[in-house]
Order: structure tokens, then sequence, then C-alpha cells
């Protein structure tokens, strides 16, 4: 079984590797790279992020073909895939950050900037706990409501349909933290940072057959 993460010049690749590292079966090979034939060949799609929107939606485009084979292996494959953080909200049609930018479009919704009413600090730095939408998610096995996982955004994933919400924080207001879509997972926060829950989640992730 191979594991793909994309290294895009916008993610924070080396931590997410170490940890698929720690909770990879043997049988697993992790590649880290930008190369659309490496993508092809993925059983699992990985794709961090770190920044701003938009720039990772013109980083990703700035690599020949691998935007669009990306999108071949998870929409028409459909092959399981996780967004991570930023990696998370490019999955939408539109984010408002700095501008308008088109989204890769994989699951339908905006990013925003987090309304802190006046009172929170953006950005949404640090361990927040997690409240279930969809405990049946496989994603969430053996994972308890309530666990802490660590954040750091300062816009958010609306999703145009409720149903692909499965787990919020509260920051001022619901932030979706995680989201599905048949074989598409979006992380909002960091889960190698997030100590053994976050590991746990990676786990579940591999052994995830949608």
């Amino acid at each position: 079984m191979k594991i793909v993460v994309i290294d895009y010049g916008a993610g924070n690749v080396e931590s997410v590797l170490n940890a698929l590292e720690k909770v990879k079966s043997k049988d697993y090979e992790i590649v880290v790279s930008k190369d659309p034939n490496e993508v092809r060949s993925a059983n699992y799609i990985v794709l961090p992020g770190v920044g701003a929107f938009g720039d990772c939606i013109e980083a990703l485009k700035s690599q020949n073909g691998l935007a669009e084979e990306i999108r071949k292996q998870v929409i028409t494959e459909k092959k399981p895939f996780l967004g991570i953080c930023v990696g998370m909200q490019v999955l939408a049609s539109l984010g408002y950050e700095d501008g308008e930018n088109q989204g890769l479009c994989f699951v339908n919704g905006v990013v925003r900037k987090i309304d802190n009413n006046g009172d929170l600090k953006i950005p949404h730095m640090g361990w927040n706990d997690i409240i279930f939408k969809n405990s049946n998610h496989p994603v969430l096995k053996d994972i308890k409501e309530g666990e802490h996982f660590y954040f750091a955004n300062s816009y958010h994933f609306i999703c145009q349909n409720e149903n692909n919400v499965v787990a919020q924080v509260e920051y001022g207001t619901k932030i979706n933290a995680i989201i599905a879509k048949e074989n598409i997972l979006g992380i909002q926060f960091h889960p190698e940072k997030s100590g053994e829950a976050g590991l746990k989640l990676l786990s579940n992730f591999l052994n995830w057959r949608p």
C-alpha cells in the first residue's frame, strides 16, 4: 500500500510524514512527492497545508499536471484523500482570504474569516475539544467526544451541505473541525501536533475503506 504526501511547497510535510510513519503498518510505503505519476500510483493521498488559501492553490496549480492528477485520483478513482488545515480549506468552492480565490471544488462550501465577536483572539491558536456531529464516521473510531486537538487557523470552512460535517469546535462560532464526503476527509486541526488522539485519527484514516 502506498501513501503519497503531496509536497507542493506550501505544506507542513515533515511533521505530517513523521506522524504517518508512527502509525502506518509495515506493508505501507510513504512517498513525499509533487510528481503526478506518484499520485497516480497512490492508494492514499494526503495534502498538508500551511499559509494562505490563495497561495496554496497557486502553489498546487504551478506544479505541472499535479492538481489535475489529484482531481482524477480523488474524484474519478475515489482514492481515500486527507486534507489537513489549509489542505482541507482548499477543497472548498471558494476562499475569501486575501480576496476571492477558487478552490478545488471537491466539497461544496466557502472558506471565510472566523468571526471572533470582538473578544476572541484570531488566529484561533491552541487546543480545543471536538463536538461530534456524525459519531459513526470511521475516522472517529476509538476517539472520545471532547478530545483535544491542536488548531492554528484564522479562516474556517463553511459546508453547503451540513451532512458533510463530522465534528466541530466552539470558538465564538461553530467551526467545522472534520468534514467528509465519500472518499474525502478534511481536518482543520493538525493531527500531527495533537498527541495520541491525533495519531489515532491518522491511523483510522489509513484503515479507512470508503
